[in-house]
């Protein structure tokens, strides 16, 4: 039961009209996030899974790409984010951008000063891809936990819109 107003279950917009401004900046957010990333479409939905359960966050784990099979975002790709370090499946980029949304997510000053890391990051991502990394994991982490935190949608599946601009 949502800890804000009496929304269903499945409501996952509703609870943003207590805070229209900030509710409107977020979407917009979101958009950008979605619709204007850069990252490879893989590399950006491992990571937003690893983020995904590591929030406990129900819709976060069921959100899907819509056509997300014909880019090779299919049930098996979904099924192993947990084995990110290990499944074969995986890239070196794609482990390299859930790395970061694990580490970013559990601890983020260690990831900070982690040179070896960042050694790594630069051999398979551009600046460019690492702010488009960054700032999308910061959507997810601090959007799931308040999904989460405030049991809102918790109950839903959600497919998301094919990204207008990848480079995946």
């Amino acid at each position: 039961m949502s800890r804000i107003g009496p929304f269903a279950d499945d409501d996952l917009a509703g609870w943003l009209s207590k805070s229209p401004e900030l509710g409107a900046a977020i979407a917009g957010f979101s958009d950008a996030v979605y619709n204007r990333n850069r990252l490879p479409l893989r590399a950006r939905e491992l990571a937003r899974m690893v983020i995904a359960y590591h929030n406990e966050c129900a819709v976060c784990v069921n959100t899907r790409v819509g056509d997300g099979p014909a880019a090779g975002v299919d049930d098996e790709f979904y099924n192993h984010a947990i084995e990110w370090r290990t499944w074969p499946g995986y890239t070196d980029q794609e482990r390299l951008a859930a790395e970061f949304a694990h580490r970013f997510a559990t601890e983020h000053t260690v990831l900070r000063d982690d040179e070896n890391f960042w050694r790594r990051c630069r051999e398979q991502f551009s600046e460019e891809l690492l702010a488009d990394l960054a700032l999308s994991c910061a959507l997810w982490l601090g959007m799931g936990r308040v999904l989460r935190t405030l049991d809102i949608g918790q109950a839903c599946m959600l497919t998301l819109p094919s990204p207008a601009h990848h480079s995946g």
